[in-house]
């Protein structure tokens, strides 16, 4: 038998990088387990929009829409989880990537229909609802960010590759359809007609675009990276036309959104550096004396502003010229820096109306944050007396009483560190002996009621002679 020849350092790296490569690629190859053909019959089949889909949607709207009213997040969730919204949005995706002019039609037409009604339902309810107060989960969608286009890009890679898997998918496209959240922005431009604030209008119906145009972009990414069949034409004039067609609907789409994501990038960065600038500047020695009542950072194209409402010493002008340099440092060259101050000619009525209701809110919430402070801790006296009632000689007379299985007992603090928190805790300590007839029940029984007993969530039991 002939001796095999020994493999080189190098042969066997070789054998081991292979090996490497081929499991990676398994690890995050998702052409397994796709069905392509199943994936666009069930998002043509979804795109239909008629009959109960459309009470679905109306209802949907209307929760979502008391959920922003009423500033519950569990509400909005839930209308989320209902909506039929997401469909047509990857129906446009697909169609583009698979070259289906039809399919494209039927997904624009049933998205303007569901737009429609939603703007219809979240109005009427406005209009209706005594309460016409803006809250933060109505505000938060009136200006995208970055970050909304990273989980409507991200959202969308999501519910396209679940989609065409053949297992179940639902959970995946449901927590889609939850993170991309497409109905609150449609909602709250229905506040914004509403309440004839155009400004909310405006500017929801734009987030709402920009979440719309990254899932269909992600779709049509993933579609054309997926290989899914593409619809030929028997008539090859009439191909040209229909993908000529499509092409003119993308770079429609793309333009704008790439001017509007530059722009969304800008005023997130500059509203990230003014917070910054703010965070240092307060406390730096200019105004170690003054103190920042409220900042207004406003953003546009053209102009951009940071607005800073102080109480305290007036500012010199040298101080004010320091604060002005600063600027460049954090690059915000092209911000103007507005100062109002009490004492200053700057100071007008609106102004110092601003800065008294200022200083009330934050007055309540620190009463608030102090009585409930105040009341936590008169709770923790109160155990702590409780828990004082409780002798040790008492402890073990009720013991006797109650297991009679234990043969001595003696009871003790110990002061202990927390992993979690890293600070200092009191546990009760029980060292305790059983005779032979203890059974395992009579001890977990034990344990139960010497925690409700002493009324502590972690009592420490040491069995003696173990």
């Amino acid at each position: 038998m002939e001796e095999q020849p020994k493999k080189t350092f190098r042969e066997k790296v070789g054998i081991v990088w292979h090996d490497v490569r081929l499991y990676l690629k398994a690890l995050v190859d998702i052409d397994v387990d796709c069905d392509a053909q199943a994936t666009i019959d069930n998002i043509s089949r979804s795109v239909e929009f008629r009959g109960v889909n459309v009470w679905i949607l109306a209802f949907a709207i209307v929760i979502a829409s008391v959920g922003l009213n009423v500033n519950s997040t569990a509400v909005i969730i839930g209308a989320m989880l209902i909506s039929p919204l997401m469909s047509p949005i990857m129906g446009i995706g697909l169609a583009i990537g698979i070259s289906d002019n039809n399919l494209l039609r039927k997904s624009l037409r049933n998205l303007v229909i569901m737009v429609l009604i939603s703007l219809l339902a979240s109005t009427t309810y406005f209009l209706l609802t005594p309460l016409s107060d803006a809250q933060s989960e109505l505000l938060a969608r009136t200006k995208p960010t970055v970050f909304d286009v990273l989980i409507a890009l991200f959202g969308g890679l999501a519910g396209i590759v679940a989609t065409s898997r053949k297992q179940e998918k639902v959970t995946v496209v449901s927590g889609v359809a939850i993170a991309t959240a497409l109905m609150p922005p449609l909602c709250t431009a229905g506040y914004g007609l509403g309440t004839g604030q155009w400004i909310y209008f405006f500017g929801a119906f734009y987030l709402f675009f920009i979440n719309s145009f990254f899932i269909a972009l992600a779709t049509f990414v993933m579609v054309r990276y997926l290989k899914f069949p593409r619809k030929h034409f028997v008539d090859a004039q009439h191909e040209r036309k229909v993908r000529r067609s499509i092409l003119v609907f993308s770079l429609i789409i793309i333009i704008p959104s790439v001017f509007i994501g530059i722009n969304v990038i800008r005023e997130t960065s500059f509203n990230s550096q003014a917070i910054k600038y703010v965070s240092e500047m307060e406390h730096s020695a200019v105004l170690e004396n003054v103190q920042i009542i409220n900042v207004k950072r406003q953003y546009s194209a053209k102009e951009q502003s940071i607005t800073l409402s102080l109480v305290g010493t007036p500012l010199t002008p040298e101080q004010v010229e320091y604060l002005q340099k600063r600027l460049d440092d954090f690059g915000l060259e092209k911000a103007k820096l507005v100062i109002r101050q009490t004492g200053g000619n700057t100071l007008d009525i609106d102004a110092q109306s601003e800065m008294i209701q200022q200083i009330l809110e934050r007055k309540e919430v620190q009463l608030a944050e102090r009585d409930s402070t105040i009341l936590r801790l008169r709770e923790q006296i109160e155990r702590l007396e409780n828990k004082s009632t409780i002798t040790p000689e008492q402890l073990v007379r009720e013991v006797k009483v109650l297991f009679p299985s234990v043969e001595s007992m003696t009871f003790s603090i110990a002061d202990e560190i927390d992993v979690k928190t890293a600070k200092k805790q009191q546990i009760p300590v029980v060292n305790v002996a059983w005779n032979e007839s203890a059974q395992a029940t009579e001890k977990q029984q034990f344990e139960l009621w010497m925690k409700a007993r002493l009324d502590a969530p972690q009592v420490k039991i040491v069995v003696e002679g173990r």
